[in-house]
Parts: structure tokens; sequence; C-alpha cells
């Protein structure tokens, strides 16, 4: 999962945006949405290293926080529901080129076993809880239009 920081920061050229919403951040990052909230996008994926899962998370949007009790990540789906904890305690939000956006990376633990789960499951929303926060993504979907001449 690689992220170009320039397009997370956002360009100097649009520095002068009043009010940041969902559609800019996901127009000004490359990479899909994982899940959108009513002020934050979530960006995520799996990797692994030596043999130990994770699900990365990158959220950009007004989330500013920093973290020493770590956070927990909770997949809420179709006859499905799978809590993660972060693999770090501590941990906060690094401010954009953009005013009022920041960028907040978690990484979570995540079993093998679990990681076959979720590839499976149907999801429907994401909760994200960090310092009394509840943060609820809606599952991104991509809608496809055709141009389609009769």
């Amino acid at each position: 999962m690689a992220f170009s920081l320039s397009k997370l920061f956002g360009s100097k050229s649009t520095d002068t945006q009043t009010g940041d919403t969902i559609e800019a951040i996901i127009n000004d990052v490359e990479n899909r949405p994982f899940g959108i909230s009513e002020n934050n996008v979530l960006f995520a994926g799996l990797n692994e290293l030596g043999g130990y899962f994770f699900f990365q998370t990158v959220i950009v949007g007004q989330l500013n926080v920093k973290s020493k009790n770590g956070a927990q990540l909770t997949f809420i789906g179709d006859d499905f529901n799978l809590k993660l904890e972060a693999d770090m305690l501590e941990f906060e939000s690094d401010n954009s080129d953009l005013k009022g956006r920041y960028i907040t990376k978690i990484d979570f633990q995540i079993e093998e076993s679990d990681v076959k789960r979720l590839e499976n499951a149907t999801l429907r929303s994401i909760l994200i809880n960090v310092k009394k926060q509840d943060i609820l993504f809606s599952k991104y979907v991509v809608i496809e239009t055709t141009n389609e001449e009769e």
C-alpha cells in the first residue's frame, strides 16, 4: 500500500480552498478510499511483514488526535464482526498543507485466520475508536456509470 505523500498532504495550489470536503479529499489522493465518514476518508489495506499481518490505515480529514492508549478498529458486516487492536499504543495526526486537514496513520494487528474471514466478508461499515471518539465509516463503493447511446 503506497501513498503519494504530496497527494495526501495536498498541493500548494489548493491551499486557497475554503472548507475541505470528502469529495476534495478523494480527488486529492491517488489511492481508492476504503471507507468514508462525515468528515474523514479512510484509506486501508492488508500487509504482511515476516509472517505477521497488519491492516494499515490512513485517515485523511478532520481527525486530529494524539493517543497514548492505542485505538480499536471494528469491521461490521453481514453476520460478521471483527475487532482489531492498534499495533502501537502511541501515535498522532500530522498536519497537512491544507488548513483543517490531518493525516492519521494507524496499523492494526490481524491474525492470518481473520484475514481470510475479512476477505470473504460483506462489509457494511468500519468503526474506529480512538481517545473516546467513535468514527463510523461507510464502506466506500464506486458506482460505475456507462454512456450508452440509444
